[in-house]
């Protein structure tokens, strides 16, 4: 007698192919978890699975995460979407989508010259521990392309000035009409509206800072004249207000009078770094959910 193929003991590949991922946020009212749980038990899905927020029972809004195992779900996904949409998702006035976890995300990094979040994505991803694909690295400077292409990934040098940053952007667009997400590593130029508009939610960028916080140039320098006890950074989507878009994730570390502005920068890059890596991570995993200008990190 064969044994029988359950999602424990699937080969870890079988699952990653029948596995999807539920993202819901809707108005709080009883039944919801019910209500998706016995859809997705209809159509022969298996929660593996499940997190959930309520911003205030009593009219507020909600939020769940669900990772559920379906056979032949490359086949099954488009029904079992259609009659979501036309069942569940309308009755309780649903924002929700579904993406398939074997489907990794294309990334395109934009860098300039500070290599340090640039180098941890690419680590991280050599290692296996980004699940994403980085589709290519694009800077408005040349120097970062004997790293870049050593990792097998393209490099484009798109120069940026003040007379052709239109241009620029439109090369930009043209090589990232096929990429999923894109995270500025550093990338020290400022992104148009036009651009934001052909990403919603889906450009990550990493603030040297806990923002809110020093503004301007030289921000380490402006750290230690005013004798911080602490710095940290921020990772965030990236909306037409310059740096105040969703915070995904920040995180700091404590100094002191004996560190100069150079110990500061060097701190630092270490923080932005891990900030920024956890954030593509929690972004190409699905885990993040935003409402207005905020985020619920399922993490």
């Amino acid at each position: 007698m064969s044994p029988l193929i359950t999602s424990s003991n699937m080969p870890p590949s079988d699952r990653q192919s029948d596995r999807a991922r539920m993202l819901i946020s809707c108005p709080d009212r009883p039944g919801i978890v019910a209500a998706v749980s016995q859809f997705l038990a209809r159509h022969g899905a298996n929660i593996v699975q499940s997190d959930q927020y309520t911003m205030d029972p009593q009219g507020g809004l909600f939020f769940i995460r669900l990772e559920f195992d379906l056979p032949d779900l490359a086949n099954q996904l488009g029904e079992l979407k259609q009659d979501f949409a036309e069942t569940t998702a309308r009755e309780f006035a649903m924002d929700w989508r579904v993406t398939q976890a074997g489907r990794k995300q294309k990334l395109a990094i934009f860098v300039s010259k500070e290599d340090h979040c640039l180098l941890e994505l690419l680590w991280q991803w050599k290692s296996g521990d980004l699940n994403a694909d980085i589709a290519m690295v694009i800077s408005n400077h040349p120097d970062m392309r004997e790293t870049v292409e050593s990792f097998g990934i393209p490099y484009h040098h798109v120069p940026v000035t003040a007379d052709t940053k239109r241009e620029a952007e439109a090369k930009q667009l043209e090589l990232t009409a096929n990429v999923d997400t894109v995270v500025l590593a550093r990338y020290m130029q400022i992104i148009s509206p036009s651009f934001i508009e052909h990403f919603p939610n889906r450009i990550i960028n990493i603030h040297h800072s806990f923002l809110p916080a020093f503004v301007g140039g030289k921000p380490y320098a402006q750290a230690y004249a005013r004798g911080v006890k602490i710095i940290g950074a921020t990772a965030h989507y990236v909306t037409e207000e310059l740096d105040g878009g969703p915070i995904i994730e920040q995180d700091v570390q404590r100094v002191s009078h004996r560190d100069n502005v150079e110990a500061l920068k060097r701190i630092g890059r270490h923080i932005e770094r891990i900030v920024l890596a956890r954030a593509v991570a929690w972004h190409v995993e699905d885990r993040i959910l935003t409402h207005q200008n905020k985020t619920v990190v399922f993490n």
